[in-house]
């Protein structure tokens, strides 16, 4: 399956871009799954997505928890949380 990623904040700052189109060798999977894929790709994956940091996502512009499930052609865009003041 084909999906966009985006990258945002320090997420974006760690992997040197801000978005990606990657193939995956599955029909569906969950946010967790594929954040999991992606961090094992580099040690600058692993750091900015790893599981113990705190990363919130979206697809397709809503925001998600872990177990939504990704189909084709969906935007998945990965950030940390956002702080105001």
């Amino acid at each position: 399956m084909k999906l966009t990623i985006k990258y945002f904040a320090s997420i974006r700052e760690h992997l040197g871009t801000a978005q990606e189109t990657i193939d995956i060798d599955a029909a569906e999977l969950s946010v967790d799954a594929l954040r999991a894929s992606l961090a094992a790709r580099n040690a600058q994956s692993a750091e900015a997505l790893r599981i113990g940091r705190p990363v919130r996502a979206a697809v397709n512009k809503e925001i998600v928890d872990g177990s939504f499930v990704v189909r084709e052609d969906c935007e998945v865009a990965f950030f940390p949380p956002v702080t105001g003041g």
